[in-house]
Formats: structure tokens, sequence, C-alpha cells
């Protein structure tokens, strides 16, 4: 496949070389922006040489007329005055001819630095297909994404409209952020490690022109961390140029992978032939492999070989599409602007970017946009089994999901906690920032007052600087302080989301009870975890998990609290108002919504053991790319028929069970973001860790001593 390689959108300063982690920025073909650059520079240079020798002329011209003397027609003043006129007009004219020859000299040298610039840093889609990244040897990466936002908006200012779509998913993802605009001709993608905020700013949104864009910010997971697994990724393909960010976890991605591997076993071509350890680059590289018709067609040949969750947002040079896995773990929604579309993660950035609601895209549902306006197909049968985690968690709480506002949900799951695990106490305080919603109705129900017990750092994150042995000894305290005189004598009721491991409740406990706290009774608004998720929440391996293996009294002695509750999973379902069988529960009940394959082929790294030693490219320190669309690639096809989503036809969901009679092999998690208390990870004192849970092959309770046993999956 051949394709035209464009002028990149950006360079970086000829002046020297970028540091490590300098971003690339993206700006004007480089043409325009070196020659801008050299004549800031140039200016200067050249009337200090013109100067420069204009004084030198002027000496000379002194020392040459008071050496001559004078004459009968002329004073020896006149004619010292006559040789420095003619020799400063000599030393200003050969000051100019040395600045311009020094100046072409060093506009050569800073052309051949660009050049070698953008052979090492811009990413350009080349005859064979494959992307010039230059990456780190030896890191490899998480696999999946979590916060996707797509916006066709001819017009606007898409890649600023983005950046705030982003910024209010931000809590989705913490890792890196990026971008991808097109003007129709092309496609600019900027990406970097960091917040949002710490990626872009005014300059580079300003470069990043057209009338759509993608964008995409991920967590941080176990594995290297790098710039290779950064979205949106860009790739070339016979129908043009596309540029992906995905929201979610494939479970056969090493199946999927099995049909890109040449005979040598190794991708050939794509983000993955360069290091990518992604399924997001997965799924760009298997789009690429249906030749013929449009995007659209490939999509829609490939969508149903995808297993797992997965919500999309890509695009080519012209369209916005997107899709949602049949299952509809993740959420992902369609919004209306005054002169486009919207795609997000989340209703609260379409809220955020003055977008209204429109619908949810729905599960098994693949939507296009362009200029002929919204057309939806349907690619699977929809068979529903949202993230009820969502509710808990994940997801903010000015958000709603399936008609129903996550903060009422959570709300309502703390009334019902009151109603199944009431104390008497006299201060109900959440842990910031998760827990304040169902500490609110915790209160409401029970009649104990409300109060904040805790201060939470607001600017201790998970970009926060490894600790040292010194300041790790300060411990948790560096995220959350206790409010002595409020907790002081107190006996509380603390209120959190859900508990994972239990180091972070282990050491707030401790932290409490120094602040002077009486009796300390934690309540969960979640039921135990005791099963890993494959779809995009990283939890730890089951052995990890503190729920796996040991009863409620156990986990309560090991926190050290005066008593321990959970709420039911009746109760936590029925505050979402949602059907039980279109939920997934499995991390409480361990029945997975799609079949699950061995464990081998299911790890978060199921493809770091087989990306070639020798292709791993070393890393680029920045993050701009460059495609343009090849002259051969066929235009998108355009549908104008009226949206079909509406009656759809719904089958029961095809599940995967895994019971503690079968534990099931699957050890790791394949998810995306680390969970709850993730980002306080790194501040728990080894006094406050908690022992890994047993693996049990019977039902666990108090004082169970089941031996671990090897974990095989069953089907429900």
């Amino acid at each position: 496949m051949s394709s035209t390689p464009s002028s990149p959108s950006a360079r970086p300063s000829p002046r020297k070389l970028p540091r490590r982690r300098r971003r690339v920025r993206t700006a004007v073909p480089l043409a325009a922006s070196g020659s801008q650059q050299m004549t800031l520079r140039r200016a200067p240079n050249i009337w200090a040489f013109v100067l420069l020798g204009g004084v030198l002329g002027a000496v000379v011209g002194v020392l040459v007329g008071l050496s001559g003397g004078g004459s009968a027609e002329f004073t020896q003043g006149a004619v010292t005055l006559f040789m420095v006129s003619v020799c400063t007009v000599l030393g200003l004219a050969a000051g100019a001819v040395l600045a311009l020859v020094l100046d072409r000299v060093s506009v050569a040298q800073a052309r051949a630095v660009t050049t070698e610039l953008e052979r090492r840093l811009i990413d350009v889609v080349r005859p064979d297909g494959q992307l010039s990244h230059d990456l780190l040897p030896g890191e490899k990466g998480p696999q999946d994404a979590c916060g996707v936002f797509g916006v066709w908006a001819p017009g606007e200012e898409v890649a600023k409209l983005a950046y705030y779509g982003l910024y209010a998913l931000q809590h989705r993802g913490q890792e890196s952020a990026g971008i991808a605009a097109s003007d129709g001709n092309r496609i600019a993608v900027y990406k970097d490690m960091g917040l949002v905020s710490q990626v872009f700013d005014e300059a580079t949104l300003t470069t990043l022109t057209g009338h759509l864009a993608v964008g995409h910010c991920r967590y941080s997971t176990t594995g290297g961390s790098h710039w290779a697994n950064a979205q949106p990724t860009l790739g070339a393909t016979p129908h043009g140029t596309v540029a992906l960010a995905h929201n979610g976890n494939l479970t056969n991605s090493a199946e999927l992978y099995e049909k890109l591997i040449d005979k040598s076993g190794f991708p050939s071509q794509g983000e993955m032939a360069q290091g990518n350890t992604t399924d997001t680059a997965l799924v760009t590289a298997l789009l690429a492999e249906h030749p013929h018709g449009s995007l659209e067609d490939a999509a829609m040949h490939l969508l149903p070989q995808l297993v797992g969750s997965f919500c999309l947002a890509f695009m080519d040079e012209n369209a916005l599409y997107a899709a949602r896995d049949p299952q509809g773990i993740r959420p992902l929604v369609l919004g209306r602007l005054e002169r486009g579309w919207v795609v997000a993660s989340e209703t609260a950035a379409l809220d955020i970017v003055g977008a209204s609601l429109v619908r949810e895209i729905e599960p098994g549902e693949f939507v296009v946009i362009d200029e002929h306006g919204l057309r939806s197909q349907r690619f699977a049968e929809t068979r529903r089994a949202a993230c009820v985690f969502e509710y808990v968690y994940l997801a903010r709480p000015d958000t709603t999901i399936n008609g129903r506002s996550v903060y009422e949900s959570r709300v309502e799951m703390g009334r019902r906690l009151a109603r199944e695990h009431g104390i008497d106490a006299d201060l109900v305080m959440p842990t910031p920032e998760s827990g304040t919603p169902a500490a609110i109705g915790y209160a409401e129900e029970s009649g104990i007052p409300f109060g904040n017990g805790l201060v939470k750092n607001a600017y201790v994150g998970r970009t926060f600087i490894q600790p040292s042995d010194t300041i790790r000894q300060l411990g948790i305290r560096l995220k959350l302080n206790p409010l002595k005189s409020v907790v002081a004598g107190k006996r509380l009721v603390v209120i959190d989301d859900s508990i994972v491991r239990g180091n972070t409740q282990r050491a707030l406990i401790r932290m409490l009870r120094e602040a002077g706290a009486a009796e300390i009774h934690v309540r969960i608004s979640s039921p135990p975890i005791k099963w890993p998720c494959f779809y995009g929440i990283d939890f730890a391996s089951r052995a990890e998990l503190i729920a796996n293996g040991l009863g409620v009294e156990e986990i309560r002695a090991s926190l050290g609290a005066d008593s321990l509750g959970y709420i039911s999973e009746d109760g936590m379902i029925a505050a979402t108002l949602q059907e039980r069988g279109e939920l997934c529960t499995a991390c409480f009940s361990g029945t997975y919504p799609t079949r699950l394959p061995d464990a081998d082929k299911l790890g978060k790294n199921v493809f770091e053991a087989r990306t070639p030693v020798d292709s791993s490219p070393r890393r680029a320190p920045g993050g701009s790319a460059v495609a343009q669309r090849p002259e051969h690639a066929s235009a998108v096809s355009i549908d104008t028929r009226p949206s079909a989503t509406d009656g759809l036809s719904r089958r029961p969901a095809e599940r995967t069970s895994i019971s503690d009679e079968d534990p099931g092999v699957q050890e790791t998690s394949t998810g995306c973001d680390p969970g709850p208390d993730a980002d306080l990870e790194d501040l728990i004192l080894p006094e406050d860790r908690v022992p890994a849970a047993r693996t049990t092959t019977g039902p666990a309770g108090p004082g169970s001593q089941h031996a671990a046993q090897p974990e095989t999956a069953k089907d429900a």
C-alpha cells in the first residue's frame, strides 16, 4: 500500500534537541514555521554585524584621516571626516554581507537539524503503512483506555471542545491524554503523558484545526507507563488514515492478534509493529486488514469479532465514528451541538461543552457522523450488561447512565445501607470524595448528623513523586488528614464506596483513632469485591482482594474497625433502578457477561512476550503525529437513511460463571482503571498493609482454612 507523507503540522524548535519528555507541538507546516522562526532570529544578527562593521569603518577612517594630514585645498579635519564617512559605509556593507553569509549557513544547519527531528519525532504514514514511532526499548505498558470524546462540528474550535470534554472526563484517566483533529485532508495527533491540563495549552490547541476531533484520557495501571501506549492511535488503512480512541478492554485480544502476525510471528505493520502493546492499536491495525470498500465497511466487518468491553470513538479525514459493545458494559452517549454532534463516555462531558443529550449509543450500535448527518447501524444484538460499578464509583456524580442519575443512585445506596446496617453513632462521615453521596443518604435515613471528618489534599494525585522512606512515614496524611475537633470523642460511621485490598481503610481507621475517635463503624455502599474485572477496571488479582477467602468479621478484625457492614447486592442493584439481568456484577458474583478465554490468553500483558526484541523502537521525546489521506483511498460511503435503533430485539446475555467451587484461572485483571484508592497505595505504611487473602475452593467464612487451588473457568 502506498501513501503520500505530508508535511508535519509542527516542528520542534531547531535551536536544540528536545528533552526526553518534551512535547512536540503541532503547528503550521515546516516551510512557514521554520521561516518565521528563523526570521525572528536573523534580524538581530544582521543589524549587529552591520553596526559592528560601521563602527570598525569609522575607527579606520579616523586613523587614516589623522595619519594623512591636511593639504592646501582641505584641512586635516575635512580629510578625516571624508575618510571616516567612506570607511563607515564600507564597514556597514562588509558587515551586512558577512551577516547574510553566516545567516545562510545557520539556516542550512537548522534545516538539517529539523529534518533529523522530523525523521525521529514525527509519525508520518510511510509507504509500508507503518508509523515512525521512536520509543524506549523494553518498556511495555497496559492495554486499555478509559475516557473518550469525539466531536464533529464544522466552524467550531473542535480541539478546544475536545480539550474541555477530556477535562470533564479526567477522573476516568490520569496517565496520558491525546487529541486528533482533521481538516479534511490530513489528521494531526497530539498526545503525551500527564493530565489533560499538563499535556495541552493554548498554543497547542490552536494548531489542531479542523472540523472534527477525537480525544482520549487514559488511566495508569500496573506495568510500564509510556508514550507508546498513549491514545488516540494513528494508522494508515486502504480507506484513509484512522485515529482511534478506546474505553474498555477486549478479552479475545490474543485470538485477534493471530490475524496480524506474519511468518516471523510478529505484526509487520502498524503501531503494534512499532512497540504499541494496547488492544487499541490492535483494533486500529485490524481496520487496515479489510482491503475493500470504506472504513465504515471495515468497521462493520471487524466489530462483530470483538469480545469484551469497548466504546470506540474514531475518525478518518472526514467522518466521526462511534461504536459500543453488545453488552454496553461501559457508557457512551450521543450529544447535539448547535452546529454538530458529540460522543462521550459520560453525559457530564456533554454538559461541559454545551451539548444536549440525545440518547445513549445503544449496545451493539455503530454510528457514523459526517456532512450528511448521522447514520446508525446494528452490528450485533443487544445483550445489555452495564457495569454496576459505574454507579458505585467510576462515573462522575453529575453523570446520568441509562436514565438514572449517578448521584441519586449513590445517595439511595446510602439510604439502603442505613436500613440494612444501622448503628447508634454520633456522626456520619464520608471517605472523600466518592463516599460523600452515600454518606449523605445514610445520614438522611438514620437521622445521625452528617459531617466532614477528613480533609483531602486535592493536589496529591497519581502523579505524586514516589515517596522516600522518610516521607512514607507521613503515610496517608499526605492525602487525607482528620479534623480532630470533629472526630475526637465521637462514635463515627465512616462511609466508603468499596474495599478492594483494605490497605487504605486500615490506615484511615488507625489515623482516626489517633485523632481521638471513640468508635469507628465502617459501612460500604457496595458488596464485597471477590472477583477481578476483565472489562476495564484494574481490580487486583483475586489473591489480593481482601474479600476473597475472608468473611466480613475477619475483614473487620483485619481493618481494626468496631463494626463493618456491606450493602447487599440486591440493595445496590435496586438503588440503580436497573434490571438485575441488564447489569454486570461479575466483581461481586463471579458471573461474567462474556465468555473468557484461557488464562494464558487473558492477561493484561498478553502482547508483551509477543513483541519482537529487535523491533522495540526508542521512545519519541514528544507526541505529535500527522498523516495525510492516501491518494487511492476510497471515500467514506454515505447513507442518509434514518436511525434504526428503536425497537431492537434483545436476547439473554451469554455469561461465564466462576464459582468458589470452581474458581476460574483468571488471577489478574486486564482492566485500566486501578479502582478506588489506588492513588493512596504509595502512601500506605507497611503496618497498614493487609496480607493477601486466601484463594479458596469452597465457600469462605470465618475460620475457613481452604488451601489455594488452581482456578479454572466454567460456563454458566
